[in-house]
């Protein structure tokens, strides 16, 4: 699977992705990343990537060409076009059902926003799904963008050691919370594991288990 990041800041996006799990992965060749500086495109000589926004309003806005520059470079490079997703508060919130869906796919684009966001041109020229981490603002997209790519790549096949260590966990049904979990020792400050994880009962261990998972609240 082939990610490609436009940012004005790639390197956010390789320290994190070169890095544990991710990285791995990226070695083994089950994902590739590319990272595109979207200042690279800009068409003038002081390399301008934002500008005021018309009708007022604090803050300003990435122009939409370099970022329509630096995709189209992408597309040319690969001989196709990506689904590209603009990281957005205005999107959709994030789930696992959107996550596993995304997995399927083999190229995606990842749009990094900053200041107070891009033209809306460009938004209704290129940009395939706008996607939020939650009801909440951050400082840019790229945050944003790693967590969306995380949330995919851990879901490939020969990621993870096996389909159980995420089959089995949060938000995987898009029903439950996964049940808390223990590890040694079996006494901690006074604290107890408890007595049926000791039994070695595997029945009982699993009925434990999922009657200690939580139904999914999500606040209003």
């Amino acid at each position: 699977m082939r990610f490609d990041f436009l940012t004005l800041f790639p390197e956010i996006c390789e320290v994190f992705l070169t890095k544990s799990i991710i990285g791995r992965a990226e070695k083994k060749g089950l994902v590739e990343f590319y990272y595109h500086h979207i200042r690279d495109y800009a068409f003038d000589k002081h390399k301008r990537v934002d500008d005021t926004p018309y009708g007022g309003g604090k803050g300003m806005l990435m122009i939409a060409e370099p970022i329509a520059a630096c995709f189209e470079n992408i597309c040319s490079k690969i001989e196709k076009r990506p689904k590209l997703i603009y990281m957005s508060p205005r999107g959709k919130i994030l789930n696992q059902e959107k996550a596993k869906k995304l997995s399927k796919l083999s190229n995606i684009a990842i749009l990094c926003g900053r200041y107070e966001g891009i033209d809306q041109r460009f938004i209704d020229a290129f940009v395939d799904e706008e996607i939020s981490i939650g009801n909440y603002v951050v400082t840019g997209g790229e945050l944003p963008g790693l967590i969306l790519a995380d949330s995919i790549i851990r879901l490939l096949p020969g990621v993870l050691s096996s389909e159980i260590c995420y089959e089995d966990e949060s938000h995987f049904d898009g029903k439950t919370l996964e049940y808390p979990q223990y590890t040694k020792p079996a006494i901690w400050r006074g604290r107890s594991v408890p007595e049926v994880l000791l039994s070695g009962h595997h029945a009982n261990i699993l009925e434990w288990k999922n009657s200690m998972k939580k139904n999914i609240h999500i606040d209003d």
